[in-house]
């Protein structure tokens, strides 16, 4: 009985510290689950109904008090889809280890870029639905970046701005190549204005030996109205700049929110080709929000390509490059 009563001792004497470590420094189960039912179609192609992932993801993360105002921080955060299992891995999302004090936060890993981070923001639709900011903005996806093997540092919140900076290292170096993106932003935040300006560089990734990506916005709320606007531009080789913008607005009346929101690109076609690319990207939207972890969502969006411009659904896209396409989509959003 006392070989009993000792070995429990011992046992407890064993897992009082790490339990004691864990409540000083406690890790975050943390997560999302997001499914839309979508009825699309596009020029060429039927009417479709599907159910599709909104960005749905599992994650933890915590911190570890180093003394002297220091701190250790880690996330580890996983995409995962709610109706079907294929390619489901491990930290896809933002994950990463890292430093942080009052001179700000420098980390390590894979994580949005601070163009993504900026921009996204006056989105009331989320970049991952059909009406989402990459229909037209962003470049349609390739500045809507999670950059792997990325260095970053930001900046602590200084009356409202804020910075921040990152580097995608050159691991996949070769003899001809020398692969590596870098971007920064400046955000203020305060009270009911946002606004930032955002730059983004890409070198020897995808066709071209440079791309660049400048943007600038910002949204203001009043009462119960919230509006948002932001103009981007990008640079690649051989084209023309492309051009593109974004304008919206979300009223809300207490648990209800309408939101419309529309997008233009137009240019970046071969330089001095007459007909430069242009397109539209109408959408509109309904939300309820039941508390502050659930949602409900309704949306519409329409895309008008011409010239060979090739907008698109935010997520999800179908049917041929360049061709028109409308869908609906309905969901429910639980965050925890």
């Amino acid at each position: 009985m006392n070989k009993k009563l000792m070995a429990l001792a011992v046992a407890g004497a064993c897992v009082a510290p790490t339990a004691m470590a864990q409540t000083a420094n406690p890790v975050t189960l943390y997560g999302r689950v997001y499914v839309m039912v979508e009825n699309v179609k596009a020029d060429g192609l039927p009417s479709r109904t599907r159910v599709t992932d909104g960005s749905s993801l599992i994650g933890v993360r915590g911190t570890e008090d180093l003394g002297g105002g220091l701190k250790a921080f880690f996330q580890l955060e996983t995409a995962f889809e709610t109706g079907n299992s294929a390619g489901n891995t491990y930290a896809t999302r933002n994950s990463g280890v890292g430093l942080q004090g009052g001179w700000g936060s420098f980390m390590a890993g894979r994580w949005d870029s601070p163009y993504k981070s900026a921009t996204i923001a006056i989105d009331p639709f989320g970049d991952l639905t059909i009406a989402g900011i990459t229909s037209a903005l962003n470049d349609r996806g390739n500045h809507d970046r999670r950059v792997q093997n990325v260095v970053q540092y930001w900046s602590p919140n200084m009356g409202g701005f804020a910075f921040r900076l990152a580097h995608g290292v050159n691991e996949n170096k070769t003899a001809t190549a020398d692969p590596q993106e870098t971007a920064v932003s400046i955000t203020y935040g305060k009270g009911p204005v946002y606004a930032f300006a955002a730059y983004e560089e890409l070198k020897d990734i995808g066709t071209f030996a440079k791309q660049k990506a400048t943007a600038a916005g910002g949204a203001f709320t009043f009462g119960p109205v919230k509006i948002g606007a932001e103009y981007q531009e990008y640079k690649k080789t051989n084209l023309t700049t492309q051009k593109a913008y974004m304008a919206n607005a979300v009223y809300t009346a207490g648990k209800h929110q309408i939101m419309a929101q529309f997008q233009n690109a137009k240019d970046g076609g071969a330089s001095g080709a007459a007909n430069q690319p242009e397109c539209d990207v109408s959408s509109v939207g309904y939300q309820y929000n039941f508390s502050k972890r659930t949602m409900f969502i309704a949306l519409y969006s329409e895309v008008d390509n011409s010239n060979g411009s090739n907008c698109r659904f935010g997520a999800g896209d179908i049917g041929a490059a360049g061709t028109d396409k409308e869908g609906f989509a309905a969901g429910i959003r639980h965050t925890f």
